[in-house]
């Protein structure tokens, strides 16, 4: 028998991991208490549950995230009463705003033990507000068939909101008394000798996920009509990346359109698929000339908009139509354009966008073709990615601009690479060649915070191939817990530190320019010694000395533990770098373009 008779609490708790087990449940994440001991008790003892114990709720919290980030599966998480389970809520956030389904379980104390300063107990009721896609408290545990029923019902219906219609957190806020531990109670023995477990789950079972999309026309004949149209593709984990990547060139080849792929999306990564692919439109739009040239007069947008702060001013500038394809029911257009939301995949609207062109009249049908408009931006494409690769290429000293970009010719194919928030994601879009190496690329974008870095990573990489992390030394600071994961985690994870001392990102900025505060307020250099710090957690540390070393040891990432790649740079000299560069490359693709 699965279910544990020997009290109350045991035969509770059982209940709801078993029933989560047969609706799929791979993966439990536990922090250790006392108040969750049933739960803890529960899903480390069934056999048909993966559980890992972590220390730190926050990083516990992030290292579910990557798992469930990349299975595309409910990740479990267990914490006890009081404010541990405060600390999942930065991960939470980052779920419900990414669209990452997780399972919270906090244990609470009984309803008599609320409101008058018993130990550990703080009000767990809704903790995470509007960042969770539904929450609910259960009763208090009784061996009772019908309590029991509605236990395994509401388990259903917790697991069911927590991916569709759109995937995202849930919390379950679960109340006990004692006694925690699995003592022995006789007084369950009745129900335990008559109760039939095949009868009771005989319904709970795996369900097909059903996406958000609704019924809908494309306005295919005001697309066809335009010959200045642009495709903007945003950042993107789909879990078809090869089917994603083809809809979209589908997309472009009928219309005749470019697509802009921020560095994010898995376009740049599958650049054979789609010959209209415009890397460098964060350099060209640089240029007022340029971009004022290359204005379209209709924009499909395909999820969140890209990174880039000169795409965003540009398109902001813009009274134009346009048409953002996601299939949530949320707004992800921070620009208040004059836009359409078509609530659907791109796959499914690929699919209507082909079932309308073949039903048009043979004159009217759409082909693949160019025009003036498109040849445009492929010419300044092509000037742009030459002059940008001939420039890294020859740059010998260690700039972090270089990173990303070797990268992306560097990483065996198919490798998952987790891209940090602040100047690593940055680089990426400005910097990564496109390519057929089909590099995975993972990332916390919902709110784009640094919290997590590492967690999130080595859940990404947890049981899986060979994996890589870009990170700011700042990003891996604030997430150094994530190393204690290690004695309980399997897989290979090599970490790109770019240690330039500080917030390099805020050297970018306006605030640059104000000492003081800037350095100690802004830039916050620490003083970690990253060599030590590895050897504290027994991770294996390389010092980066040359761009050879580094592309040596990328090409062979090891079969399995943490190792860190240490690439020592200047912010200062850096910010410097992609000013003038960028500046030259944008100026130096007008003038080729009016040659």
């Amino acid at each position: 028998m699965t279910l544990d008779f020997r009290n109350t609490n045991t035969l509770w708790t059982s209940v709801l991991a078993e029933t989560l087990r047969q609706l799929g449940l791979q993966t439990a994440i536990i922090c250790p208490g006392s108040r969750s001991a049933p739960l803890t008790v529960a899903f480390a003892q069934h056999l048909n549950i993966e559980a890992i114990p972590i220390l730190d709720e926050r990083s516990a919290a992030f290292f579910a995230l990557g798992i469930a980030r990349r299975t595309g599966v409910p990740v479990v998480l267990i914490c006890t009463s009081g404010t541990a389970g405060a600390h999942f809520y930065p991960a939470v956030i980052e779920a419900f705003e990414s669209h990452v389904p997780l399972l919270i379980l906090t244990a609470d104390r009984p309803p008599e033990l609320r409101h008058c300063h018993a130990g550990q107990a703080i009000s767990q009721m809704n903790m995470y507000g509007a960042y969770t896609h539904w929450y609910k408290e259960l009763a208090l545990p009784e061996a009772d068939l019908s309590m029991l029923a509605y236990l395994r019902q509401t388990a259903v219906q917790a697991w069911g909101r927590s991916h569709s219609p759109i995937p995202g957190p849930v919390h379950l806020n679960i109340p006990f008394r004692e006694p925690l531990a699995p003592i022995l109670d006789p007084t369950l023995n009745p129900i335990a000798k008559h109760f039939n477990e095949a009868q009771f789950f005989q319904m709970v079972q795996p369900r097909a996920v059903t996406a958000y999309s609704t019924q809908f026309t494309l306005p295919l004949q005001t697309w066809m009509d335009c010959d200045r149209g642009l495709i903007i593709a945003g950042p993107a984990m789909p879990r078809d990346a090869i089917a994603y990547c083809q809809a979209i060139a589908q997309f472009s080849q009928t219309l005749g359109w470019p697509v802009l792929a921020e560095g994010l999306s898995p376009l740049r990564n599958h650049a054979d698929l789609n010959p209209f692919l415009i890397s460098t439109y964060d350099i060209a739009l640089r240029n007022r000339d340029l971009a004022t040239q290359l204005q379209p007069r209709q924009i499909i947008r395909l999820g969140e908009l890209p990174t880039s702060k000169t795409l965003r001013q540009w398109l902001q500038g813009l009274s134009i139509p346009q048409w953002i394809i996601e299939p949530s029911d949320q707004n992800v257009d921070p620009l208040h354009s004059h836009s359409v939301h078509i609530r659907a995949s791109v796959e499914a609207v690929a699919e209507c966008l082909r079932d309308q062109s073949d039903r048009s009249a043979p004159g009217d049908r759409p082909g693949q073709f160019t025009n003036k408009y498109l040849k445009d931006w492929l010419l300044i494409e092509t000037k742009i990615r030459v002059d940008l690769d001939r420039t890294l290429k020859s740059t010998q000293a260690l700039r972090e601009s270089k990173v990303a970009w070797l990268l992306s010719q560097t990483l065996p194919i198919g490798t998952p690479l987790f891209i940090a928030n602040s100047m690593p994601v940055r680089d990426v879009e400005l910097f990564w060649q496109p390519g057929t190496r089909k590099i995975q690329p993972y990332f916390n974008r919902g709110a784009n915070g640094i919290d997590g870095t590492l967690s999130s990573a080595l859940g990404m990489a947890h049981r899986d191939q060979r994996s890589v992390l870009l990170t700011g030394d700042l990003s891996l600071l604030h997430d150094t817990n994530g190393f204690l994961i290690q004695t309980q985690w399997q897989g290979s994870l090599t970490i790109v530190l770019i240690n330039n001392a500080g917030g390099g990102i805020f050297g970018m900025l306006p605030i640059a320019n104000f000492e003081p505060p800037f350095e100690a307020f802004f830039a916050t250099p620490q003083q970690a010694d990253f060599a030590k710090l590895c050897a504290a957690y027994q991770v294996e540390h390389v010092l980066i000395q040359d761009w050879h070393t580094l592309e040596t040891l990328l090409n062979l990432l090891p079969a399995h533990g943490i190792r860190v790649l240490e690439v020592t740079c200047d912010r200062t000299l850096d910010a410097q770098w992609r000013k003038a560069h960028l500046h030259k490359l944008s100026a130096a693709a007008f003038e080729n373009d009016q040659s």
